[in-house]
């Protein structure tokens, strides 16, 4: 197919073959339409598609939303992340959990909102904030959960090792979770760019699921829902995402005191190293009828070794 360009700008794209006859250019805002925003999480698009066989189609497309969250202790900005709108305050709390900040729910009196993207957490009376060098600053994008760290030791937090040698989970449960997790996930349906990440327990039960751009705001939007509730320690819960396993996925999990961290696609080395240290079980490639146990098999029952 060729465009024919003149001096004039053309109302239509006409094509010489097969393309059909589109009026483009009278349609307004096909790029982005903010009158079009109907869900949090969820914005417009106006798209041009070529199809298979040649054609051009204007529709709408629905895109995973990304902006700034600003997330402070009364006064003090603590870090600025890149997510999906949507459980800000969940987002905040498990952030505070996974670096290690706070421990219990009782050490936050309380969390409000400051516009649309500012959370404001504040810490009870006699609790201290106690920054180190483990505790990021600045921005944090959507695909980097460890920005902002300035070294190995810095990006390795102080949780106690997984005790409870109890918790098994047998292959057809394993094998159930991700077809569960993608039921759950609504925005994924829709955009087929974002994240989850699911709490399970030991059974099999769906408990929470969480979505977002970053796999790494979606542990904290989860474990800050069972932080919240008072749930914690999660001594026989199953973490699955939906993406890859990374070192901060499995030390999230750790700090929710996760024995099971599962994945659908690969873990890398330092994480499968980590969770051998941690004593949590790490699994991958989580992609039925399959999947690779990378570290403490003993907590899958496997009918065959």
């Amino acid at each position: 197919m060729r465009a024919w360009l003149t001096t004039v700008v053309a109302d239509e794209i006409v094509s010489r073959r097969n393309v059909q006859v589109t009026d483009f250019h009278r349609l307004q805002q096909y790029l982005k339409s903010s009158l079009m925003k109907d869900a949090p999480s969820i914005g417009p698009g106006r798209i041009i598609r070529r199809k298979k066989d040649g054609s051009l189609e204007y529709l709408r497309d629905d895109l995973t939303i990304e902006e700034p969250l600003e997330i402070r202790i009364g006064s003090k900005t603590l870090a600025t992340t890149m997510r999906t709108p949507g459980h800000d305050d969940e987002l905040a709390a498990g952030f505070l959990v996974s670096e290690a900040i706070v421990r219990d729910r009782s050490e936050i009196a309380g969390i409000s909102r400051d516009g649309d993207n500012g959370v404001v957490l504040d810490l009870a009376r006699g609790v201290k904030l106690k920054l180190n060098s483990a505790q990021r600053f600045g921005t944090i994008s959507s695909s980097c959960g460890l920005c902002g760290k300035t070294s190995i030791d810095a990006i390795r937090q102080t949780f106690p090792a997984i005790e409870s040698a109890s918790v098994r989970i047998d292959i057809e449960t394993l094998l159930s979770l991700p077809e569960k997790l993608r039921n759950a996930q609504s925005d994924f349906t829709r955009t087929g760019g974002i994240h989850a990440a699911g709490v399970f327990d030991s059974s099999g039960e769906l408990k929470i699921v969480r979505e977002d751009i970053g796999r790494h705001n979606a542990v904290d939007k989860a474990i800050g829902r069972a932080f919240l509730d008072g749930l914690f320690p999660l001594p026989r819960h199953v973490l699955l995402v939906s993406g890859r396993a990374s070192f901060e996925i499995v030390q999230k999990a750790l700090a929710a005191g996760i024995p099971i961290v599962a994945a659908v696609s690969a873990p890398s080395t330092l994480a499968a190293d980590f969770a051998r240290e941690s004593n949590q079980t790490l699994i991958g490639f989580l992609r039925p009828p399959s999947f690779n146990i990378y570290s403490h098999i003993e907590r899958v029952i496997l009918e065959s070794l």
